[in-house]
């Protein structure tokens, strides 16, 4: 029996699912989850298959790559890349959950100079440990740690180790703080905003948060929701990107079409490279990702392959693109 979907003008038949491969780089509205806006997105391309690439909170908004089809092979990849956010402070508040949504805590007078914000930002650059906050998605015994907070329970938690590449002073105006930070996963830009509120004696909270980049991806060429729904269908299959931007930074090796097959069979094949952790392969035809590996001893050795139906599935959405160019 068909699916339906029931509509104010009656039922009509659900549309298939289809093979769609290829990365979305949205730009996250302020009030929807990860999840929320990945389903939207899902069921505007009709997507068999799709991820994103780590949860942003509700109240942040920006860049979350969305996977789809042979791209979800590879979000680990995004999920593990370095972020970018923008982020804003206001000091002399601090509140239950570190964010604009908690309740007031403390509130103390702020009287810290632009030296002063720049010598607390530099104070947390570089390897520190953060205490993951306890209103975050963070697992115990099978339980978020939220919904703990929310019971009024704090459980303890153990540090840790984050990098926090850079922050950059974009804005300081009386109690509010506007940063760039440039940090590891797993970093809580909520929990550095408590802390450079605690360095400056007076107490901080996060009032935004816009996640800019992750990894080689940034938000130029990011699309709404809202500008989503305004195409048709081939207007949002243009706006997929190779699935191989997720490892835009990563070295390129090309094999022969021979290797190339045996290659997508999982077998070792010898190359005349050095040793590398990491490399995206391809096929003789332009655009043929085949896949990621790793060389060691002279030994190109798959680590995630596409099936010979991705790479086609490539290869056509690239030659659909040529032929009808945005």
């Amino acid at each position: 029996m068909d699916a339906t979907t029931t509509t104010a003008q009656g039922t009509r038949p659900r549309l298939p699912r289809r093979a769609v491969h290829g990365v979305l780089l949205l730009d996250k509205p302020l009030g929807l989850s990860s999840n929320d806006a990945l389903q939207k997105a899902r069921r505007l391309y009709r997507a068999e298959k799709a991820g994103h690439t780590g949860t942003l909170d509700p109240l942040a908004t920006g860049l979350l790559p969305l996977c789809f089809g042979a791209a979800t092979k590879f979000s680990q990849v995004s999920l593990e890349a370095d972020k970018t956010y923008r982020a804003r402070l206001r000091l002399g508040v601090r509140t239950t959950t570190g964010d604009a949504e908690g309740e007031v805590l403390a509130e103390r007078p702020v009287q810290v100079t632009r030296e002063q914000v720049l010598t607390a930002c530099a104070r947390f650059t570089g390897e520190i440990d953060q205490v993951p906050p306890m209103y975050s998605a963070l697992k115990r015994d099978g339980k978020a740690l939220y919904e703990y907070a929310r019971a009024g329970i704090e459980v303890e938690r153990e540090p840790r180790r984050v990098t926090i590449h850079r922050i950059d002073v974009l804005d300081f105006r009386g109690d509010e703080v506007e940063i760039e930070v440039r940090c590891s996963k797993g970093t809580y830009v909520r929990t550095l905003a408590e802390d450079i509120g605690e360095a400056l004696g007076c107490g901080a909270h996060l009032v935004a948060l816009r996640r800019t980049g992750t990894g080689p991806l940034t938000l130029e060429g990011a699309v709404t929701l809202e500008q989503l729904e305004a195409m048709d269908e081939a207007g949002r299959d243009r706006l997929l990107r190779p699935v191989d931007e997720l490892l835009a930074d990563w070295p390129v090796v090309r094999l022969e079409a021979e290797d190339a097959g045996r290659f997508l069979s999982g077998m070792r094949r010898r190359v005349a490279l050095p040793d590398a952790p990491q490399v995206r392969v391809y096929g003789p035809q332009p655009g043929a990702f085949l896949g990621s590996a790793r060389i060691r001893g002279g030994e190109l050795i798959s680590t995630r392959l596409l099936s010979p139906l991705e790479v086609e599935g490539l290869l056509n959405a690239q030659a659909s693109k040529h032929r009808h160019p945005s």
